[in-house]
């Protein structure tokens, strides 16, 4: 009892986030906040490596490299420009941005599994009366 007190007095609590501070200038943090917003926008709700298809496609200069789009739509969610959803089906769980105004049944839906051919048919016992 005395050793599970020290333990949980030993705990630390979780770490403040302080803000996100954006290392690119104003005008360049616009235009790839603009960009990333659009293409969140017209393509629904997406995953993060969704998002970051679209963007190249558009060809940003100022996005480098995936961790820092990653950077951009943690900042987006502070500022609440975006919000982030979770789209679990049983075990498997799907993460996906979307603006404030997206309608969240309007998400992509995954395909259906193909249902397990064995479960359908069941094995077949001799009944009790048979036996001798």
């Amino acid at each position: 009892m005395f050793a599970t007190a020290v333990r949980w007095a030993a705990k630390k609590g979780k770490p403040k986030m302080a803000p996100i501070e954006l290392t690119a200038p104003p005008e360049q943090a616009q235009s790839i906040t603009r960009a990333i917003f659009d293409a969140v926008r017209e393509h629904g709700p997406l995953t993060v490596s969704d998002v970051w298809d679209h963007v190249k496609d558009v060809g940003l200069r100022g996005l480098a490299s995936k961790r820092q789009m990653k950077i951009m739509l943690r900042w987006m969610r502070e500022r609440q420009k975006l919000k982030l959803i979770c789209d679990h089906d049983g075990p498997h769980k799907q993460f996906l941005y979307t603006t404030w105004f997206t309608n969240p049944r309007n998400a992509p839906q995954r395909p259906n599994p193909k249902p397990n051919v064995k479960a359908d048919k069941l094995p077949t016992f001799p009944s009790p009366s048979k036996q001798l």
